[in-house]
């Protein structure tokens, strides 16, 4: 079997060739007059007229037999075969193509369409253009990309040789317009924060660092918008979304890349349980839209979306799944003790609620199914919370989940701006006392929240949770396109 650069150096031949018969192998302008999906559509009508027509893409298969060649070609909309008959083109032209045009090339074809005798749909070519010659051979169209790895890199190559996996990024692009759509439809407006920021607030995570030259300081990637988008409900703008990537330095498993994307919208004079009755109905809003039924796998479940989303208390959950008896009042070492016997690691620089947090993640969200939304969490838990009217330490807060995966995360948002500073000087001290992720003290975010910020919900939606859900797909790195990978060496 010949090797790559064996391959490829034939190729580059064969590129040689055509130039040498004065063809341009990379020519500016293509005459294509349809996209393959519209010469479809249009068909009937186009098979009839006696005029050609010009059509382009990469050859996908190619079928010599003598005098004749048969071909696949996609422009990305539609996949057609073309036929070719010595006889019908030029002198010279067919065996050009037939000796130097190679699958994965992409060419131009003028003709007529028609149907074969097979019934399959077709143009028989009476002229054809070179638009560009590719040098690397296609993976194997059956076979496909082996190697998983492989697959991410060069995930170009993926989504040409998969239909699924080019369906999959479809839907995915296919769900954030959905969500666009209804949250302009309710009058939110879109709006755009920095990247670059000097605290990374809004969320609890490690930053990654970078530092500005001309400034001469240190810059974090933002880990969220929400402080932001919360100084425009204090500018006067009730209703706000954005659509954009966040970075966590943090680690990578089936659920978590350190780039993703977030959906986050904040809402003037509302609440958790104004806001729990519109994300329920945009949530299945969305899977109407998508899917035009309310029932949808995922794995061995069916997750049905005709019913009302049921509601349980994250302290309940713990109690039942992971049995402890009383998890608002549990001292650190008690939840150790805990984690140690249900095979939870612990870090020695993360406090109670972390711990808590991460046997929650193993032993009650994984078992949590149906879509469920779940309350009652602690204040030192979620600091840009408001706490719940009826006193305690818990926040008015809410967390979305469906087959065992977050899709996301509202609170009434904290508006006392000296509350907002109590909290974080407890972050803070958790900072001091080691743990990196906790959140750093913003003076400017509470110089804002003091001229007065209005009572007001937000909500955060992963969207790789909800591509996950809606496609089936039960790792994080097959719904993004290019997801974060060691180099190889």
């Amino acid at each position: 079997m010949a090797s790559l650069e064996e391959l490829r150096s034939e190729r580059i031949k064969k590129l040689q060739n055509l130039k040498a018969e004065g063809i341009d192998t990379y020519p500016i302008v293509s005459h294509r007059e349809y996209s393959l999906a519209e010469a479809l559509l249009a068909f009937p009508k186009l098979s009839k007229r006696k005029k050609p027509i010009v059509l382009a893409g990469r050859v996908l298969a190619l079928r010599k037999q003598g005098g004749l060649i048969f071909l696949n070609f996609s422009d990305g909309t539609e996949t057609l075969q073309a036929m070719m008959k010595k006889d019908d083109l030029v002198t010279g032209s067919f065996q050009l193509f037939a000796d130097n045009i190679d699958i994965g090339d992409f060419a131009e074809f003028t003709g007529t369409l028609f149907i074969t005798k097979r019934k399959e749909k077709s143009i028989l070519v009476k002229s054809w253009r070179m638009l560009a010659k590719s040098l690397r051979p296609l993976p194997d169209q059956w076979a496909g990309l082996q190697d998983v790895e492989e697959r991410f890199r060069k995930r170009y190559l993926d989504t040409l040789m998969s239909v699924e996996v080019k369906e999959r990024f479809i839907m995915r692009s296919r769900i954030i317009t959905t969500l666009r759509s209804l949250l302009d439809t309710e009058g939110f407006l879109e709006v755009e924060t920095p990247i670059l920021q000097h605290h990374a607030g809004g969320a609890t995570a490690a930053p990654f660092t970078t530092h500005h030259h001309a400034l001469d300081i240190n810059l974090s990637l933002r880990i969220a918008p929400e402080l932001y988008l919360k100084e425009l409900l204090i500018g006067g703008f009730p209703k706000v979304y954005e659509m954009g990537r966040n970075f966590r330095n943090e680690g990578i498993d089936a659920t978590h890349n350190p780039e993703f994307t977030m959906l986050e919208f904040y809402e003037a004079y509302s609440d958790t349980k104004k806001l729990m009755v519109f994300m329920e109905r945009m949530i299945k809003s969305t899977v109407k839209a998508l899917f035009k039924k309310q029932n949808i796998p995922y794995g061995e479940h069916t997750i049905d979306f005709s019913k009302k989303f049921q509601v349980v208390s994250y302290l309940d959950l713990l109690k039942r799944y992971a049995l402890i008896t009383h998890p608002e009042s549990i001292t650190r070492e008690e939840a150790m003790t805990k984690a140690h016997q249900l095979g939870v690691p612990v870090d020695k620089k993360e406090g109670t609620q972390k711990i808590l947090d991460n046997i929650y993640k193993k032993s009650c969200r994984p078992k949590i199914i149906q879509p469920t939304f779940i309350i009652d969490y602690p204040a030192d838990y979620l600091p840009l919370a408001k706490r719940k009217e009826e006193g305690g330490n818990l926040v008015d807060a809410f967390q979305l989940v469906i087959a065992g995966i977050e899709v996301g995360k509202a609170f009434s948002e904290l508006n006392d701006p000296l509350d907002q500073a109590e909290r974080f000087k407890k972050q803070e001290e958790q900072r001091v006392a080691g743990d990196e992720e906790a959140q750093t003290r913003d003076d400017a975010f509470l110089e804002a929240m003091e001229y007065g910020m209005p009572p007001a919900g937000g909500v955060g939606i992963g969207i790789e949770r909800l591509v996950l859900l809606f496609t089936n797909t039960h790792n994080v790195r097959e719904i993004i396109l290019f997801p974060t990978l060691r180099p190889r060496g």
